[in-house]
């Protein structure tokens, strides 16, 4: 049988280069879609593609169809945050982020519906414990993700019963800068701060077969921090 595909965008660093990772150590063929170039440590076809435009999306569809033939697996990973106070927050700003965070998970399940459907396969999005509380300055990033949680319910009512769509939506993963102190980890209760790979797993196993009778629900990813009473003395 020909190998599975996946797309993974945003996929050349972070979750999603470690999500592409483990579909590729999983034995998949794997696409990544990025605006950065920077070449993966594992086998994939990179394209580099800005996903909140129309037209890259179209051509990066097309171009799997042409070159895998078909898609088992799309994960909308891509995003980025803007912080700064609203009153500085322009338009064309909030566009960008909501464009690449959350306008682009419904061009590329549009624009692969075909393939998806034919394949009976998987749609993942990343979204984030921002789709449920906030810190100051996040009103993009955070209206993004939670639009994103919103657009996945929708998506698995309309897509199924041939194409599966759940959401991951992680807290704290570590995926630059320095390690986190002792009290960083601490304070989640499952002991430490986020790993890339603890989120590829769980989107490996939601696109797998194991997680047939999972769609439309949202898994929590953040240590338990969500769930932890947090009081100030």
């Amino acid at each position: 049988m020909a190998a599975k595909v996946a797309l993974v965008t945003g996929g050349a660093r972070g979750i999603g280069a470690a999500v592409a990772a483990r579909f590729a150590a999983d034995g998949w063929r794997v696409v990544v879609a990025d605006r950065d170039a920077a070449a993966p440590a594992h086998p994939a076809r990179c394209v580099r593609a800005d996903v909140s435009e129309e037209a890259a999306v179209q051509a990066l569809v097309a171009g799997i169809a042409a070159e895998e033939g078909r898609l088992d697996a799309l994960v909308c990973n891509a995003g980025f945050m803007i912080r700064k106070p609203l009153r500085d927050l322009t338009l064309a700003e909030w566009h960008a982020v909501l464009g690449t965070n959350l306008t682009s998970a419904f061009l590329l399940v549009r624009a692969a519906e075909a393939m998806l459907r034919a394949a009976q396969g998987a749609v993942v999005t990343i979204a984030s414990t921002r789709a449920h509380q906030s810190e100051p300055d996040t009103e993009s990033y955070s209206a993004s993700k939670g639009g994103l949680l919103a657009l996945t319910h929708a998506l698995a009512v309309s897509l199924g019963p041939e194409v599966r769509v759940n959401c991951v939506s992680p807290g704290w993963i570590l995926t630059r800068g320095p390690e986190p102190g002792a009290a960083d980890h601490a304070q989640h209760p499952a002991g430490r701060v986020g790993r890339p790979e603890d989120v590829a797993a769980l989107v490996a196993w939601l696109c797998g077969p194991e997680s047939g009778f999972v769609t439309g629900a949202e898994f929590v990813s953040d240590g338990g921090m969500t769930r932890k009473m947090i009081y100030v003395e």
